[in-house]
């Protein structure tokens, strides 16, 4: 019996903010697989190792969470005023398929880094030395997105002081500013700041519910029996709350007309987001830093792919700033209520600081900006190898 020998594709495998993923140019694709589709989704569950039993991706490029099997794949834009397009893959861990519906807001900070480095932004918008403004055109939420890249002596700058709480060293910072974030006149999909939640068997709640960088079901610690200030071993081992926690976000993205009936939101795990929102309180983060009250305004958690994730998904924090602005949701009132331009949040890894501008026109909420600072930095580049499809 003969087999078929690897086939290689060019890839970038980078860490961008507190995710990692690996980066493709959508022109060293494969041809079948330059166009969405089951081919292409096969390709990308390969390259990460997926779907495994097991939930290892041991014979793949993922890291068995929710923060390392991503994707992505950039293309110089088609879009005028832009410089590139970028689509983000989630990819299932232990199930067959790539979730296309939403942003990595992490992932988005080295976007613009890897354009450069791969030749797809044009020489004249890199400095010699500086910062180069990337025009990015997220594809999957069609959005734009503005990352200020580092430039010294023509190249990417990835090395420099700014410490991001999640990740263990420092790198250079990239601001990233997510334009229009909100869906328009639907960031408030029910059209209530405050919504009651019934879901059967768990209770009924008070829940904001925002599409604003990524759809997310914000909810009060304490109406779900938690704290706020709880890490990942307090839930990710708790197999009856995990289901909890699923059951709400369920029921939340039928109510937020993101899916018809409770049962597809298993083949939508990326969207909707689910979070818990209490006031400031001392905690200590995963890595034993001592966090204070009067360091934060607020404390969230959120739920990625079934999960507590380990710091604050990108695309969450900006939905996080957004409701913040906007007075009168749970997370602007957990914040100490009033108007507010910025927030800065406790998460599981410590803290986070996002910037978001909210004006109210013809009774709708519209968020004209949300702006974080992340870091990003190449990991290793060459090739990735797979099995002939």
């Amino acid at each position: 019996m003969t087999h078929q020998p690897q086939i290689k594709i060019a890839a970038t495998y980078m860490r961008g903010g507190t995710s990692k993923g690996v980066f493709f140019n959508l022109a060293d694709l494969p041809l079948a697989a330059q166009i969405a589709g089951p081919i292409r989704d096969a390709l990308l569950l390969r390259v990460i190792g997926s779907p495994d039993p097991y939930g290892k991706q041991t014979d793949g490029m993922g890291g068995a969470t929710s923060s390392t099997s991503k994707t992505v794949i950039v293309a110089k834009s088609t879009k005028d005023d832009h410089d590139v397009d970028y689509l983000f893959g989630q990819v299932a861990i232990d199930k067959p398929f790539v979730d296309w519906s939403g942003n990595c807001g992490n992932l988005s900070a080295a976007v613009g880094s890897f354009a450069i480095s791969n030749g797809l932004v044009d020489s004249k918008n890199v400095p010699d030395n500086g910062i180069a403004t990337i025009r990015i055109w997220q594809a999957n939420i069609e959005k734009t997105i503005i990352a200020q890249v580092p430039i010294t002596n023509g190249q990417v700058q990835e090395t420099g002081d700014f410490e991001l709480d999640g990740v263990t060293f420092p790198a250079a910072e990239v601001e990233v500013q997510f334009i229009n974030p909100g869906a328009g006149g639907t960031m408030f999909p029910t059209g209530n700041l405050i919504d009651t939640l019934n879901v059967p068997g768990v209770g009924s709640f008070q829940a904001t519910m925002i599409n604003a960088g990524i759809p997310t079901i914000f909810v009060n610690a304490v109406d779900i029996g938690y704290q706020g200030t709880e890490l990942q071993e307090a839930i990710n081992g708790d197999e009856q709350a995990l289901a909890r926690f699923e059951t709400i976000r369920a029921y939340g993205a039928v109510k937020m007309g993101l899916i018809d009936q409770i049962d597809q939101a298993a083949t939508r795990q990326h969207t909707p987001k689910i979070a818990f929102v209490s006031p400031a309180a001392n905690y200590a983060s995963s890595s034993g830093k001592a966090i204070t009250s009067n360091d934060i305004d607020l404390n969230v958690r959120a739920l990625s792919m079934g999960k507590l994730h380990h710091a604050m998904m990108g695309t969450a924090a900006v939905a996080i700033g957004t409701a913040a602005a906007v007075p009168g949701t749970l997370v602007n009132l957990a914040a100490g209520g009033g108007a507010r331009s910025s927030v800065c949040f406790g998460h599981p890894s410590g803290t986070l600081k996002v910037g978001a501008q909210a004006i109210l026109e013809n009774h709708q909420w519209t968020v004209t900006k949300a702006i974080m600072s992340r870091s990003a930095r190449v990991l290793m580049e060459g090739w990735v190898r797979i099995p002939a499809l």
